[in-house]
């Protein structure tokens, strides 16, 4: 059964009308920074129907005075990072104070319009920023589908998977300075690339763009150098998650990835979407995910509970410059990974590596068993074999310039949705 807190509770409401199929009912508030269109600094706000709420705002005013944020100027700053630091009991702090404001039950907003006013900002009338200072930037290969269908692709079914993928959390180092956030476009890389049938390499165009269909999660409150986190404790250094596109470049991929695995055919963009869902929100969308018991993980990585994933729909559209709207080409879901998020920070931390507030830590690549649910234009066009066909009459074997990548996700609930917004980005031609 769900579990619902003060909220989550479904049957809450705004005192203002929200849409049933909006991303922001009052049960999600995700957490952001974005500009007002007026206003040059950024601002640290709760995305609530078609609606920003001002945290500065509620601040300053001294609406934020629970024992963990009281004589706490988190919200005064640029990035989410200092809240975040502040750890669990303050954002569930925090959560409340805004419920109870959106909600009427504490009447000081809903009947005071000047500070609506102030408060409220149109989401229309806003530019959304980066929400978080990244320190580091790991990303994960979490996915069986997805490590089958590649391993089939080079290796052959038989190989598919290597040895140590069914026993740990596989992942790189990736590039926090090319993070960006939805809405910017980004440029096809040069690189080496090597066909099968050359003699030397070449350096070019990257001709195979891809998208990664993925989730992130942020990193709150870290763990000292030296000290390992537990699966009971990982949780609580979770802030919230994002969608989050790894772009990639897979004839550079190819070529690169061996012996040490992804570097230039991944660091030239990842997108993120601009609210962070936290986990209290997600809590009534908990799901067991996939048996991890041939063979057994071991004890450090075993889950304190069977629902230790979440019922996430995930989908990505394509729009051609020449395509009158964006195409759907895969539908997925958030359950299907093997590794879980908590699975994937404590094998990261169990060296005695530092995390720390702000880093990401991303999913991989997230496919799901049918064809439809594939997370990347390398498995659903099958290395290029099977051209995705679009409504206009063309075709993709991968991304062409031009085309803008929309991913979005939600989890449904009784008559409202929790959901990310989108994580969008466009392709532009290789750069002067």
């Amino acid at each position: 059964m769900p579990t619902y807190d003060a909220t989550t509770d479904p049957a809450l409401k705004a005192f203002f009308d929200i849409p049933a199929e909006s991303h922001f009912p009052i049960q999600n508030l995700p957490f952001g920074v974005f500009r007002p269109a007026a206003r040059r600094e950024p601002r640290i706000g709760v995305a609530i129907g078609e609606y920003v709420l001002d945290l500065k705002v509620l601040q300053t005013l001294g609406f934020f005075d629970g024992p963990k944020l009281r004589n706490q100027d988190v919200f005064e700053e640029r990035w989410l990072n200092d809240f975040m630091d502040l750890g669990k009991a303050a954002r569930v702090e925090a959560r409340q104070v805004i419920s109870d404001l959106l909600s009427g039950k504490d009447a000081r907003l809903k009947d005071d319009t000047d500070l609506q006013k102030r408060a409220l900002v149109p989401m229309k009338d806003v530019v959304m920023e980066l929400p978080v200072q990244i320190g580091d930037y790991t990303d994960f290969y979490s996915s069986r589908e997805h490590a089958t269908n590649v391993g089939t692709m080079f290796r052959g079914k038989d190989n598919a998977l290597q040895p140590n993928w069914l026993h740990l959390p596989v992942g790189y180092h990736g590039r926090s300075s090319s993070v960006v956030i939805s809405g910017t476009p980004l440029h096809r890389p040069m690189g080496q690339t090597k066909a099968d049938d050359a003699a030397a390499p070449s350096f070019g165009p990257s001709r195979l763009v891809d998208f990664e269909l993925e989730m992130g999660f942020f990193v709150s409150g870290g763990n000292a150098l030296g000290k390992r986190l537990s699966m009971a404790e990982a949780e609580d250094h979770i802030f919230g998650l994002a969608l989050v596109n790894d772009w990639s470049a897979r004839d550079i991929q190819k070529w690169e990835y061996v012996p040490l695995g992804p570097f230039l055919a991944k660091n030239f963009g990842t997108s993120i979407s601009p609210w962070i869902i936290t986990l209290e929100a997600l809590e009534p969308f908990r799901v067991a995910g996939p048996a991890q018991t041939d063979p057994e993980v071991l004890d450090y990585l075993k889950p304190v509970r069977k629902d230790q994933t979440y019922d996430l729909r995930l989908e990505v559209a394509i729009q051609g410059e020449k395509m009158d709207e964006a195409h759907t080409v895969c539908v997925s879901n958030f359950k299907y990974l093997y590794w879980s998020m908590a699975q994937q920070l404590v094998h990261h931390a169990a060296t005695g590596c530092n995390m720390r507030t702000g880093d990401l830590l991303a999913s991989g690549t997230i496919s799901g068993p049918t064809e439809d649910s594939y997370g990347s234009m390398l498995e659903l066009s099958w290395r290029g074999s099977k051209p995705l066909a679009f409504p206009n009459g063309e075709t993709r074997k991968f991304l062409q310039d031009g085309d803008t990548v929309i991913m979005t996700g939600w989890a449904q609930g009784n008559g409202y949705r929790v959901g990310f917004g989108s994580c969008e980005g466009k392709l532009l031609p290789v750069s002067e």
